[in-house]
């Protein structure tokens, strides 16, 4: 029996000081990324597109439209935004930093709102995160809320290894490190181990020439942002089919509060993140 006033599991309700401080996150949000140049989008709950996005399409809501061709409720924002831009709007507007505030739908009743932004046609990601981390302090100034630990990564690396090591790239999507100690190889277990910007530095003399790059990439972001709780993961494999380079996430005990990195959209090539409003309210509580 469903009782009248009952709301389907994963959706979202917001009262009292939840909901404000909810709004307050966003305020604060939006101020910031407005100063720095964003202007804001908004995108449709509908979307012909997100398979594209999301690797996993059982997590996709399936619906028809009137000319019932499949179409979906939106599973992420990243992809529909930069094609609504740069395809839909290129004749009206030659902006390329972009923000929205709005809510994400995956199978079968899960309701998330995000705080995103997304920098087309920059792949410097030292930018996006040096504005990133003016948000969280702002957040830790407002709400006295504990810095997460900043996890930075390269997609790259675990499937250049996979391949030139004939491994199984399971073992990378599901960071099962326990299969890849087992490895008869030096220097990937030096790898597995990496956590310090020291730690980097060492291992990038004895890695293989072909993943070289992608460290020093992973060194060179970080030497450019001024944050301190940081830890170096080479080998995570983020499951965002779009990520095409360094990755990063924030987490707060176990908790995801950010994600994003460098993407690619055909030919376009950019930077974003999304602040995961829900797990962040949850912490500041």
């Amino acid at each position: 029996m469903i009782f009248e006033h009952e709301i389907p599991t994963g959706a979202k309700l917001y009262f009292g000081k939840i909901a404000k401080l909810k709004r307050d996150i966003e305020y604060i949000a939006s101020e910031i990324l407005t100063k720095s140049e964003f202007e804001e989008i908004l995108t449709s709950n509908f979307s012909f597109s997100q398979h594209q996005s999301i690797d996993n399409e059982r997590e996709l809501i399936n619906l028809n439209n009137e000319k019932n061709q499949s179409i979906t409720l939106r599973a992420d924002s990243t992809l529909d935004v930069v094609r609504i831009i740069n395809k839909r709007l290129g004749r009206s507007t030659t902006h390329k930093k972009w923000f929205y505030i709005q809510p994400v739908f995956k199978y079968p009743t899960t309701e998330t709102y995000q705080i995103g932004a997304e920098w087309i046609d920059n792949t410097n990601l030292e930018d996006i995160l040096n504005i990133l981390i003016k948000l969280l302090l702002e957040f830790k100034e407002k709400f006295n809320y504990n810095l997460p630990i900043l996890q930075i990564s390269n997609n790259h690396i675990a499937k250049i290894i996979s391949k030139e090591l004939n491994i199984d790239f399971e073992f990378f999507k599901t960071q099962n490190f326990e299969k890849l100690l087992k490895i008869d190889n030096k220097w990937l277990k030096e790898l597995i181990y990496v956590q310090s910007v020291e730690d980097l530095k060492k291992v990038i003399k004895v890695v293989p020439n072909s993943i070289k790059d992608g460290l020093t990439l992973i060194q060179n972001i970080v030497e450019k942002i001024n944050y301190e709780n940081i830890v170096i993961s080479p080998l995570y494999y983020s499951h965002n089919s779009y990520y095409d380079g360094v990755i990063f996430r924030f987490i707060d005990k176990n908790e995801v509060i950010v994600a994003g990195g460098n993407y690619r959209d055909n030919d376009v090539k950019s930077s974003g993140f999304a602040i995961y409003t829900d797990n962040l309210i949850e912490k500041i509580l």
